[in-house]
């Protein structure tokens, strides 16, 4: 039997049907399903460059266990990642290797600001210093401190997990890139 034969073609169409009909049942329940098992797995890729790592590991730390997040992984490469952790200082330097970094990522991929010198520029208002990772990939999460506290990083992703599992993929498949941000 092909994929071209009846069975298969009827399929294929009334998902299709479903899909472009709104927010059917099962489409529904199927975006719940694929998103809970997201929020649970997410495989991170750790771009620290300053003091914040020292914070980051902490948090990755047998006290407060990133694992119980489905976290535990860091995987370094990019195409094997679903969450960037932007840690620490970035400069104009970086910017371009930050960037690349998150187009490699597969879909669908969130980011996370970890400290006030990715969230903001921190204490460096100077021309070296990026203000804020949002000016070169989207940020899903803020997670402010100058280090943040390990409690304030898992608050910030339990609200990525709320944010993950209340999600509806694009028809497109795509999520929001930096062009289509609201500028506010």
């Amino acid at each position: 039997m092909t994929y071209d034969s009846a069975p298969y073609r009827d399929a294929r169409r009334q998902l299709e049907m479903l899909r472009h009909d709104g927010a059917g049942f099962q489409t529904t329940r199927l975006d719940a399903v694929l998103n809970w098992g997201r929020k649970y797995s997410m495989f991170l890729y750790p771009f620290v460059t300053a003091c914040c790592g020292m914070e980051f590991m902490s948090v990755a730390g047998p006290r407060y266990d990133l694992d119980r997040f489905g976290t535990a992984l860091p995987r370094f490469s990019p195409r094997q990642a679903d969450l960037l952790m932007v840690v620490g200082t970035i400069t104009h330097r970086q910017a371009p290797i930050l960037k690349k970094v998150y187009d490699q990522m597969a879909e669908p991929k969130w980011v996370v600001a970890f400290g006030a010198c990715t969230c903001s520029g921190g204490p460096y208002d100077n021309y070296a210093v990026v203000q804020g990772i949002d000016t070169i990939v989207p940020v899903d999460v803020y997670i402010p401190g100058c280090p943040p506290r390990p409690e304030a990083v898992l608050d910030g992703l339990i609200k990525l997990q709320e944010r993950v599992q209340a999600e509806r993929v694009p028809e497109d498949g795509r999520h929001r890139e930096i062009g289509e941000l609201d500028p506010a």
